[in-house]
């Protein structure tokens, strides 16, 4: 028997086990249902905040006192390794002064463009009205220009807003930079930093922060080497200790977040291999029973000449088919799924490939090691016995 009839024979004996064929596919289809659909959702998310944090840059980093993160926090206390230098206890937390900041940026002479900053409150009272005295002047995100003058940037500019009663005179407008992780980029309002102290940090103390930004990507170790070499004798360390103070990629956030994602996808692979291990098992066991229930249609086909390998093909590949109907409908769902959360990150449509790749392989093997060995079965049967089989 050639390899196409048999392979038209095996399609032919799926499709008449329609009720148990289903069930099987079932299965195996919510195995790689849940691998692509966790896969598209994961790359959705990559992408969305690619591009959230593609606004702050790649060749840019900033300088801050201790080390903070999305997943875990790290006031700056490491445990001490061999051939590092030893930390000053009583530097770690120190936060970095206004004095500090400003000589850095008179000291840092690298070809770079130097900012410093601190946060104020994040719950202030914005509103918009006149009130006769002379305020300080205000830069405003998109968000509160939409809210207070529409789309309509200009109208903003020369306007008097409040900010928790107090005035202030808009002089610009920034470009949307979108959302990521709940926060608004474009919710914000800059004002002079002495101005913040003044009125709206809880603290006197409050650590500034350094931003640098380079022109090119490639000068960017390079400026942070510089950066460290000039912070270093601000800070006041000595050659045996360790920085007190954190040095961050613009991108460092996102490599964050994408190596945690990681985790997930390595949850979604569990998932779907424990979906799957129990889809070939019953993958395995009703090929069992179908070899029982056409023990003499095997008979008859040994009888009449048919060799033992075109019976083991029939059965192989009569359970790569179920399989591999299962990965067609796993797919389709998974994709779905995951783009139907893509549609909330408001990303665009997303394709896994390699896990599309991956799921196909993978119910491949499935089917090929269910049906080995109920094709095995059929194949050593004895024509005579499995004629008179009741």
């Amino acid at each position: 028997m050639k390899i196409l009839d048999t392979l038209s024979l095996s399609f032919r004996t799926v499709r008449s086990n329609k009720l148990r064929t289903g069930i099987t596919v079932a299965i195996i289809a919510f195995g790689i249902m849940a691998l692509v659909g966790i896969s598209t959702a994961i790359d959705a998310m990559k992408q969305k905040f690619t591009e959230s944090f593609a606004s702050m840059g790649a060749n840019g980093f900033t300088i801050h006192y201790k080390d903070f993160n999305f997943f875990r926090r790290d006031d700056g206390v490491k445990k001490e390794k061999k051939g590092e230098r030893k930390e000053k206890k009583s530097a770690v937390r120190r936060q970095i002064t206004r004095d500090e900041a400003e000589s850095f940026k008179q000291r840092f002479q690298y070809p770079a463009k130097t900012s410093i900053n601190i946060r104020g409150v994040q719950d202030a009272i914005v509103s918009l009205g006149n009130k006769k005295t002379n305020p300080t002047v205000c830069i405003i995100g998109s968000d509160i220009v939409k809210k207070f003058f529409g789309n309509n940037p200009e109208r903003a500019l020369e306007k008097i807003i409040k900010i928790n009663s107090i005035p202030y005179r808009v002089i610009g407008a920034l470009d949307s930079k979108g959302s990521s992780l709940g926060f608004s980029w474009d919710n914000f309002i800059l004002i002079s930093y002495n101005n913040l102290r003044r009125f709206f940090s809880a603290s006197t103390n409050t650590s500034f922060n350094i931003q640098v930004k380079v022109p090119d990507v490639k000068l960017v170790d390079a400026a942070i080497g510089e950066s460290e070499g000039v912070f270093r004798p601000i800070r006041r360390l000595g050659t045996t200790e360790a920085n007190n103070f954190v040095i961050d990629k613009s991108d460092r956030f996102v490599e964050e977040l994408l190596r945690n994602l990681g985790f997930i996808t390595i949850s979604a692979v569990v998932i779907g291999g424990i979906t799957l291990l129990g889809a070939a098992v019953g993958l395995m066991n009703i090929m069992l029973v179908s070899v029982t229930e056409r023990t003499k249609e095997i008979g008859l086909v040994k009888a009449i000449g048919g060799r033992k390998s075109s019976i083991r093909r029939q059965f192989l590949y009569e359970s790569i088919i179920i399989s591999l109907l299962g990965a067609g409908f796993g797919i389709v769902l998974g994709i779905m799924v995951g783009n139907s959360f893509s549609l909330v990150l408001s990303t665009g449509f997303v394709v896994p490939w390699m896990w599309l790749i991956g799921g196909i392989v993978l119910c491949t093997i499935v089917g090929l090691l269910a049906g080995l060995y109920p094709s095995i079965k059929a194949s050593r049967l004895n024509p005579i016995e499995a004629l008179r089989y009741e």
